[in-house]
């Protein structure tokens, strides 16, 4: 039997309606949005606002013409920190970004962004103090992931919102690992900019991602060239989303994560928050009973996302999943999961972790399944 327990890297499998939704985009509709005036032309531009419709009032950001589609959230942070930043700038971001953020903001760095890397504490946790007092007269943008790719900590976004708001200074959030199932509400958490990938707990397709622009932030495009309007001149067009927004976008993939959208909002996010929870408690009651293992991340379960790393002392985690794989069909990850500073931050580096990711979908057979091949596997 098979089980897939990498959920954090891309959710398995989707709602069927996903499935569906790709499919009739696919075959009814056919063309892009603003290509044509044409009835598939109009009836593909109606489905991209939908699906804007949808994920702004997912993150309460009110205005839809804000959300910028992309296709994974790498585009978007991208879009976000080479859009806003300029050399002589300051950025406080942490120890615990997945490489999506860290490799654009190293890259800032290396153009003349000064960036200050706060050292989280050992469950990967950074205190909101961390970041005031790293605040500067020159900081215009504090980075930062709202759920750890590797140890699941949930960060406080709402603590470190009211201090960048009172500062002047600009957030954003990574939400790759919490848009879906944990509550996130951009005016709430005084957040201008908010990156995340369809293909995640959106349940939507691979290649679809967006990016939550705050009304006020203007940034200079990653891609210019056709967008569907504004056709008569050279210049980019300045409307949103427009001007963020170059080439065709991907209509079956949009549809396929409105799909997923409308699955999670029908299902209730509280519903998959206490379901994901639930299957973590399971793996983390029944990892300690294993000999060898030490398990990362934060005790408390409310502020832990739905990752559970754990190494066994004496056995490469690379091995563990490999065995996992070939002899019980069980997906694990393995690794430094693109985020090599975490490992370093909580000990890990350079051989990683076992990371277990579970989901919507994974029932507690499928964790107890994953329980007992660990458990035969370490003690074989």
């Amino acid at each position: 039997m098979s089980v897939y327990l990498d959920n954090a890297a891309t959710s398995f499998p989707k709602p069927d309606t996903v499935y569906q939704a790709v499919d009739h985009a696919f075959r009814e509709i056919g063309v892009g949005p603003g290509r044509g005036g044409y009835r598939r032309g109009l009836e593909a531009g109606r489905l991209i606002f939908r699906a804007r419709e949808a994920l702004a009032a997912l993150i309460g950001a009110g205005d839809s013409e804000r959300i910028v589609f992309t296709h994974s959230a790498t585009e978007s942070l991208n879009l976000a920190v080479t859009g806003l930043l300029r050399p002589g700038d300051h950025v406080v971001t942490t120890t615990m970004e997945h490489n999506s953020l860290a490799r654009p903001l190293h890259l800032a760095e290396q153009l003349g962004v000064d960036v200050t890397w706060l050292k989280a504490d050992g469950s990967g946790y950074i205190d909101s103090r961390q970041v005031a007092d790293a605040l500067r007269s020159a900081t215009r943008l504090v980075a930062l992931s709202h759920c750890s790719n590797v140890t699941g900590t949930i960060q406080p976004l709402a603590e470190i919102g009211a201090i960048t708001r009172g500062a002047g200074v600009f957030l954003l959030v990574d939400a790759a690992q919490s848009a879906g199932s944990l509550p996130i509400d951009v005016k709430e958490m005084a957040v201008d900019l908010l990156a995340a990938p369809g293909h995640k707990g959106l349940l939507g397709p691979q290649g679809t991602g967006f990016l939550y622009v705050a009304t006020g932030i203007e940034l200079t495009p990653l891609l210019v060239g056709g967008t569907g309007g504004h056709s008569s001149g050279l210049d980019q067009p300045a409307a949103m989303p427009e001007r963020l927004e170059s080439g065709t976008l991907n209509t079956p993939g949009i549809a396929g994560l409105l799909a997923g959208i409308e699955f999670i909002e029908t299902t209730g996010r509280g519903a998959i928050r206490s379901a994901e929870m639930a299957r973590v408690a399971q793996l983390v009651a029944g990892l300690g009973t294993i000999p060898g293992v030490t398990l990362y991340g934060p005790a408390d379960p409310e502020r832990r996302g739905s990752v559970v790393s754990f190494t066994v002392a004496g056995r490469d985690p690379s091995q563990l999943g490999f065995h996992l794989d070939r002899d019980y069909d069980i997906s694990v990850r393995v690794g430094l999961h693109c985020a090599p500073l975490a490992h370093q931050t909580i000990g890990t580096y350079p051989e990683g972790t076992v990371r277990v990711s579970p989901g919507w979908f994974t029932t507690a057979r499928d964790i107890d399944l994953f329980l007992q091949a660990l458990h035969t596997i370490v003690k074989r």
